[in-house]
């Protein structure tokens, strides 16, 4: 046999750490430890002070066994001391005593108590059935003057079965007190849990807006720059028209800095609540009337007959895919002309499909990290589609995406 084999004969502390009130023998007592096991052991030694008056008080009862029963008495109150860290085998021990030695009966009891709130239900079962059994033998062995053998029996076993009753009551009640704050800690750590999430949810979203938003005007700028900077003998008009375009898309840049900042500092979904106007499939012409002002080259055939009937979700994916597109077009191919495809209707879901050659002619590259296309294809995602993309044979690159749209 082994202590793995029968938790329930080691320390309490070991046996049963479920339960606060379980504690080793080394462990610092608080307050309330004290106070109850101070409470147990002075009910013990009252009861035990009750047997001896009995027994002092039958005149054919030696003062030696007085004397043995007050020693072997007191040495079992004492004993409750250690009931914290060996419930079981002090309880074992006491019941062997308490067949010849009425005045640990107070002791006994708190023991099997003890037992009966620190150790699961079987080892205080065989305790219990133990004790009952020798329940009848100790008033067989010295019986009470005054007391029949069958009250005292029927007194004993009533009280072995009060007190572990009691104690699994109580055991019960701390168990589901350690259940309830197991639930409240796991309750507190799971929303903490969703609110981070939804914060992280929420950055991604407002991170990907401002990106597909502030790209497509500071990518303006940047070309526009580049070509006041090269050209410096442009003629006037030329000139002035590049610097008209920088100043709008910077004005455009700050409205949109704004837009998305004020979804911040108030209520609004993910996709930009609040009455910020958002794009749609209807505005596409505009987006590509944009980007030719800026000097691209840019080829849409919209086969859809009425894009204001497209969903605004598929709708303002579809934007977006095409803004970023024709950004990145802009800058990893000045100059190439870039053809804009769409196409479906209800039932078909919406096919959307961005080309552009390879550039002809060199040209300083504008740094990128890659983040946009991985967005992209998050919002086909998120919004039920697919997008792929990757470089054509001529060199060139093509962006292909579908979007649902429900009959």
């Amino acid at each position: 046999m082994t202590r793995t084999e029968y938790p329930w004969l080691l320390p309490s502390s070991m046996a049963d750490p479920e339960l606060p009130g379980d504690r080793g023998g080394r462990a610092r007592r608080t307050v309330r430890d004290w106070a109850v096991d101070l409470t147990a052991f002075l009910c013990a030694a009252g009861l035990g002070m009750a047997a001896l008056s009995t027994i002092d008080a039958d005149p054919t009862t030696d003062d030696v066994f007085v004397l043995v029963d007050s020693l072997v008495g007191a040495a079992a109150c004492c004993a409750l001391w250690v009931r914290r860290r060996w419930p079981v085998g002090l309880a074992v021990a006491l019941t062997v005593l308490s067949l010849v030695e009425p005045v640990a009966a107070g002791a006994w009891l708190v023991s099997l108590f003890s037992v009966a709130v620190h150790r699961p239900f079987r080892p205080v079962a065989l305790i219990g059935a133990a004790a009952l059994v020798t329940v009848p033998v100790q008033p067989y062995l010295r019986p009470d003057p005054t007391t029949s053998f069958l009250a005292s029996t029927v007194v004993g076993a009533l009280l072995v079965l009060l007190v572990l009753s009691w104690g699994m009551v109580v055991r019960s009640r701390r168990q589901l007190v350690v259940t309830l704050r197991e639930r409240a800690v796991r309750a507190e750590t799971e929303a903490a849990l969703r609110a981070e999430q939804a914060q992280r949810l929420a950055r991604e979203a407002i991170a990907r807006e401002m990106h597909d938003v502030l790209a497509h005007r500071l990518t303006l700028l940047s070309v526009h720059a580049g070509a006041l900077e090269f050209r410096p003998d442009a003629p006037p008009a030329e000139v002035a028209r590049a610097a008209g375009v920088i100043r709008d898309s910077a004005h455009e840049a700050l409205q949109d800095l704004r837009q998305i900042i004020g979804v911040l500092r108030g209520p609004g979904d993910s996709d930009g609540g609040g009455d910020r106007p958002q794009p749609t499939l209807a505005t596409l012409d505009a987006l590509v009337a944009e980007s030719r002002l800026a000097g691209m080259r840019v080829t849409l055939d919209n086969r859809i007959a009425d894009p204001a009937a497209a969903p605004a979700a598929a709708g303002r994916t579809v934007y977006r895919i095409a803004q970023e597109s024709l950004t990145n077009a802009r800058k990893h191919a000045p100059g190439a002309e870039v053809t804009l495809t769409v196409d479906g209707g209800p039932g078909r879901g919406i096919t959307v499909e961005i080309r552009n050659p390879a550039p002809v002619e060199p040209f300083e590259r504008v740094p990128g990290s890659g983040q946009g296309l991985i967005g992209l294809t998050e919002r086909a995602t998120l919004a039920g589609g697919r997008l792929d993309h990757g470089p054509e044979p001529d060199g060139g690159f093509g962006v292909r995406a579908w979007l649902p749209w429900s009959p």
